[in-house]
């Protein structure tokens, strides 16, 4: 029996004017260009058939559907938020950004060794791009993307929510449809990384991106960059790209706004009665405070419905706080092993083969294990 008083916490962030000596702050190198969208991420699967299904139960609509590619989009503007192509392999391809009109895509050519798309390539006409990140991993720069009219969705419920303190909704009743949990938009991908500081540093010089918030190991290096698109007065998202160290180059999860939190729980209930496999929510996070829900898409990669994400303009200081895996929740069940290192044979064996070439050092080991390994919700 428990006697005495559990104390429950948060982690504390610090401003990056505060930051005390130890804690080092994340470079900014100078930005080749501004992007200001997610425009669309790129699959290769070996059979579409099972994607589409999930696609279509996870709330995206699909634009076109041949033997050899799939093409989907949100309720919003977008021409397309997510391709398929079939391939060799299932696995991610990369990402594709709208860049700013002032975004000279010469100058990528020139200093980042990029290469002109094909015009007969890009999903929505303009003109881009390709260049490679550190990892090897395609990233698509493009401008002048046209866009569409949104699709039709129901009324939010948000706006008419009953608190203790306010009664907007009287005489009258929530009944939302049980439906797929349409996807607005394309919202986040993550990405994780052996050498952190470099594949920082490349998307930061690339994309323009500001830092929102800088998780640190404890030797106070930065293990973890959630990097929001620099918009000006314009709010952007928490986060539109994560960087997160570790022990391996793989793509974590990607993310898609949903209506309002009715439309994520309808939608959980449709993916569970269709057969799909869950992984974690419904939660709230506590860095970027999004209303959350996971699942595992029929080839095991991660995707996200989130709503009511925090929003930040360009003049929003950084904040730094300890990486620990506590952090990633404010409340909800706790985040499933599949989102930590499996401690096996094979892990074990790719550690060995990182330190012996150098690639990641004994030390920081030591850091991420001990971030990794702490109890993230002990009085459970």
């Amino acid at each position: 029996m428990r006697t005495a008083t559990t104390v429950l916490r948060q982690p504390e962030s610090t401003r990056e004017s505060r930051l005390p000596a130890d804690v080092q702050r994340l470079p900014r190198p100078p930005a080749l260009g501004r992007a200001i969208e997610l425009a669309f991420l790129r699959w290769e699967k070996r059979q579409l058939a099972p994607t589409e299904r999930f696609w279509r139960d996870f709330g995206l609509s699909i634009v076109s559907a041949t033997p050899q590619r799939l093409v989907a989009r949100g309720a919003g503007t977008a021409p397309c938020i997510a391709i398929a192509e079939v391939g060799a392999k299932d696995r991610f391809v990369g990402p594709a950004f709208l860049m700013s009109a002032d975004t000279e895509l010469h100058r990528y050519v020139e200093q980042m060794g990029a290469r002109w798309l094909p015009l007969d390539r890009l999903p929505a006409g303009g003109r881009g791009v390709e260049l490679f990140d550190p990892s090897g991993r395609s990233v698509w720069l493009l401008q002048d993307q046209r866009r569409l009219a949104p699709l039709p969705m129901r009324a939010a419920v948000t706006p008419s929510t009953n608190t203790a303190r306010d009664t907007p909704r009287v005489n009258r009743t929530v009944r939302t449809p049980i439906e797929p949990a349409r996807v607005v938009r394309l919202g986040h991908v993550v990405l994780q990384t052996v050498d952190f500081a470099r594949m920082a540093e490349w998307y930061l010089r690339a994309l323009g991106m500001i830092p929102t918030d800088v998780q640190v190991l404890a030797d106070g290096s930065p293990s973890l960059a959630f990097c929001r698109l620099d918009l000006g007065n314009q709010p952007a998202d928490h986060h539109t790209l994560v960087i997160v160290g570790g022990i391996e180059e793989k793509v974590e999860h990607t993310a898609y706004e949903v209506l309002d939190l009715d439309a994520l729980g309808q939608g959980q209930q449709v993916l569970r009665a269709q057969g799909h496999r869950h992984m974690w929510g419904i939660g709230r996070h506590l860095l970027g405070s999004q209303l959350f829900d996971y699942w595992f898409d029929p080839d095991g990669f991660e995707y996200e419905h989130y709503t009511d994400g925090d929003v930040f303009t360009a003049d929003a200081e950084t904040s730094y706080s300890p990486l620990e895996f506590g952090g990633i929740w404010a409340w909800g069940d706790d985040a499933p092993a599949s989102m930590k290192p499996r401690k096996n044979l094979r892990t074990l064996l790719q550690v060995f083969k990182l330190v012996r070439r150098k690639a990641i050092t004994p030390q920081r080991l030591k850091f991420l294990s001990a971030a990794l390994d702490a109890p993230a919700r002990p009085w459970l």
